[in-house]
Order: C-alpha cells, then structure tokens, then sequence
C-alpha cells in the first residue's frame, strides 16, 4: 500500500505528526506484548497507516516484521482476522465486563452497560471479519 495510493503528499509538519504517532503506536504495540490487557495487533494497524502516510521505509518495516507482518498484511489486503485473536478479544472483554461490573460504583452503571454494549457491538463485527483468504474456485 504506497503512500501515494492514500492521497496527496503531505506537509512537512503533517508527515513528521503521522511519524510520532506511528512510533507511538509502535510502542504501545510492544508494550501490548508484556501486558494482557493491551492489545498489539490493532495499535500497530493504526501504526501501519500512520507510517504508509509519513515514511515508507517504517511502513515497509512493519509489513515485512517477521513476528507481525503477516496479520498487517492479511488486515490491510483481506480484512483477515485470525480465529485465535477472536478468541483473545473475546475473553479480554469478557475479563473487563465482568472487572467493570465488578468495581464500578452504583452511580458509575449506566456508563458500564453503554461501555459493554459497545463491547458486544465490536465482538459481533469482529466475528464477521473472515478468518481465511477465499480459495480459488
């Protein structure tokens, strides 16, 4: 996905905004690796766009990531989402509903079911997503 397919070149200060928002990215996606609760892939999604944008060298980098590349690729060419981060999404928000359930205060409810209506509306557009590439027929 070359940068030029998203549009036309970007100002200086634009492109070096999309560069810190990518390594930020990038860095919560790492910090996703050691902590449970944080997801990686969808942070270095948002990292991958932010780099296609503002340096294809880093854009590149993370296509080509021997640990995570191919889930980048697979999001950015077919939507794909594999089976098995279904299943981690899912109990991680399970987790977190029951967590919130849980500690939330009685005046704090209302903002907990709006929050987990939010989370079944994802889960059920998240197990829509196709887990493999169509075979050639």
């Amino acid at each position: 996905m070359p940068s030029e397919a998203l549009g036309s070149p970007l100002s200086a200060p634009a492109r070096w905004f999309l560069l810190t928002l990518a390594a930020i990215f990038v860095l919560l996606g790492v910090v996703g690796l050691f902590l449970p609760v944080m997801p990686t892939v969808p942070f270095l999604i948002v990292a991958a766009w932010c780099a296609s944008r503002s340096s294809p060298r880093m854009h590149r980098w993370l296509l080509n990531h021997p640990r995570f590349g191919h889930l980048l690729r697979d999001w950015y060419e077919a939507g794909l989402v594999p089976r098995r981060a279904k299943w981690i999404t899912s109990v991680m928000m399970a987790g977190s509903t029951c967590m919130m359930l849980y500690v939330a205060p009685g005046r704090w409810l209302p903002a907990v079911w709006a929050i987990i209506a939010c989370m079944a509306l994802i889960l059920v557009w998240l197990w829509r997503r196709p887990e493999h590439r169509p075979t050639a027929s």
